[in-house]
């Protein structure tokens, strides 16, 4: 919904369809000023009918990688959905498939990977690095200089302190204070944020 709307605002792409591989029912139902079209068993048409450019902007990281990946192998380009009012600093990279929503700032000296989502006015300090299939919740805060590894998941409204490493796939609760680094594959949460457990294999 959200994603649709940013790319009717920029006005650079016309919107074909919506699929949904985990509601085969919603087939052929209208969502968001279109229609679901199917699964992912309809890329081989769309790509016959022209389609050429594709957003998943689902909210699981690896996931959201692998159906990616998927795609190009295909032959579809990762378009990206840049809210007319986000801030991204002059010379940050901004990777193939990635969402940034309203109210949004990058500042000087980051980068921002493939298929990363940045939600509603999250702040990313400067000389941030954020990986690919990263999700930066609504509110959150990123310090400067801090590194979030493939596929992160920083939940609304969370904080992290700068110069500090979130680990691949792992994820930080909401409203979390984040004061130390955290390894890869971990649900970590509080203020300051603990390791709860690990995630690996776990689907939240």
């Amino acid at each position: 919904m959200i994603v649709a709307d940013i790319v009717r605002l920029r006005d650079q792409y016309e919107i074909a369809g919506f699929l949904d591989s985990v509601h085969p029912e919603r087939a052929g139902t209208e969502f968001c000023g279109a229609f679901i079209l199917g699964g992912e068993e309809q890329l081989d048409d769309l790509l016959k009918l022209g389609v050429k450019h594709l957003i998943c902007a689902i909210g699981i990281g690896d996931v959201r990688l692998k159906l990616t990946e998927l795609a190009r192998a295909k032959g579809f380009q990762l378009a990206t959905a840049i809210h007319p009012h986000t801030v991204v600093a002059s010379g940050v990279p901004i990777g193939a498939g990635t969402v940034t929503m309203a109210g949004t700032i990058v500042n000087p000296g980051g980068r921002l990977g493939e298929n990363v989502v940045l939600a509603t006015c999250a702040s990313v300090e400067h000389e941030c690095i954020i990986e690919d299939g990263v999700w930066v919740g609504a509110g959150v805060h990123l310090g400067g200089r801090v590194i979030l590894e493939r596929a992160a998941t920083i939940e609304i409204g969370a904080t992290v302190a700068g110069r500090l490493r979130i680990g691949a796939e792992s994820v930080v609760g909401a409203g979390s204070v984040v004061l130390d680094d955290l390894p890869s594959n971990v649900l970590a949460y509080g203020t300051p944020a603990r390791v709860v457990r690990s995630i690996r294999g776990y689907r939240y």
